[in-house]
């Protein structure tokens, strides 16, 4: 769970065994799917993470607008990520969350 370890220490090798299940949006019914973990041109200093980026996929309806949202995983826990609508695609709307 999350609360043995904080936001800044994960890297993107926590989230990809993640992709293709479910996270909860909010605290409504809303579910998105994390569809990819894409690792981000930048070198990390010393005792610093590499940068990532998670993309989330969520229905057309409703649209979240960007900000920052907490999201419910049942291995992570609860995690508050900053997520920024990047267009629907066929099957829905896409969100992304970066980390440096």
């Amino acid at each position: 769970m999350l609360s043995e370890r904080s936001l800044a220490s994960l890297t993107a090798e926590d989230f990809r065994p993640l992709v293709g299940t479910r996270f909860r949006v909010g605290a409504g019914p809303f579910a998105s799917e994390l569809i990819e973990v894409n690792e981000l041109d930048g070198t990390a200093g010393p005792g610093l993470r590499s940068p990532f980026s998670l993309v989330f996929r969520g229905p057309l309806e409703p649209f979240v607008p960007q900000g920052i949202h907490r999201l419910e995983h049942g291995q992570l826990g609860e995690l508050d990520l900053f997520l920024v609508p990047i267009g629907p695609d066929q099957a829905g709307m896409r969100y992304e969350a970066v980390f440096g």
